[in-house]
């Protein structure tokens, strides 16, 4: 065996990887990230070292195309936003979260039925993350990571905007597992400050106050 092959870092977790080694492995510089997945990937990297380092994250490689970056990182809040609903099925139920609320003023309709509809805020979670995952990874409007085309990047909004009512809810109804959530994730802050940046949702919008300006500009519920 050469000197070459035992220094060799295989980037892959292997059968039985324990938790505490996950994605263990030394991070790489983006220039050296040759995979067709490399933005992914950075952004991964980047999460790891600090999920705390909200504008570390939300910055870009230089010359990186900004329609892939918007894309990659939506792609991954829908990853980790199934670690949300993951917290929110221990008391989320239909018996108690009989619709998709956020505060007395927000009832929200799940697109995720023939037409939209009414449903627990549970099922709601679950068929907006099950469609965000279906657009995303759609041929027809995405069937290229490293090149999209400026009509595929207009879906975007859409998507953020529906996936946001999970963090609305839960903020609101379920504060807290949502601070459980975020306290260790910072994703909805990351979320926020990221749709903020590239213009894909209304300040109005914006209810959850996980920002400073946030905090100090909003009205009592």
């Amino acid at each position: 065996m050469t000197v070459a092959t035992e220094n060799r870092v295989v980037r892959r977790n292997g059968p039985g990887t324990k938790r505490a080694d996950w994605n263990n492995w030394p991070p790489l510089s983006f220039e050296e990230m040759d995979s067709a997945l490399n933005i992914q990937q950075f952004i991964q990297q980047t999460i790891k070292a600090n999920p705390a380092d909200v504008d570390a994250i939300l910055t870009p490689p230089l010359e990186q195309d900004e329609g892939v970056w918007k894309y990659e990182h939506l792609r991954q809040f829908c990853i980790e936003l199934n670690g949300l609903a993951l917290l929110l099925q221990r008391e989320c139920v239909p018996e108690t979260c009989q619709q998709m609320t956020a505060t007395e003023q927000w009832i929200f309709l799940c697109a995720g039925h023939k037409n939209p509809n009414e449903c627990p805020a549970i099922d709601y979670t679950r068929h907006t993350l099950d469609g965000a995952a279906t657009m995303l990874n759609s041929n027809k409007y995405f069937p290229s990571r490293v090149n999209i085309k400026e009509i595929s990047i207009a879906k975007l909004g859409s998507v953020a905007r529906r996936v946001y009512r999970i963090f609305s809810h839960a903020f609101f109804h379920h504060r807290k597992l949502f601070d459980e959530f975020e306290n260790e994730t910072h994703l909805c802050r990351r979320f926020t400050t990221y749709v903020s940046k590239y213009n894909l949702m209304q300040q109005e919008h914006l209810i959850v106050p996980i920002l400073v300006n946030q905090q100090t500009q909003q009205p009592a519920q």
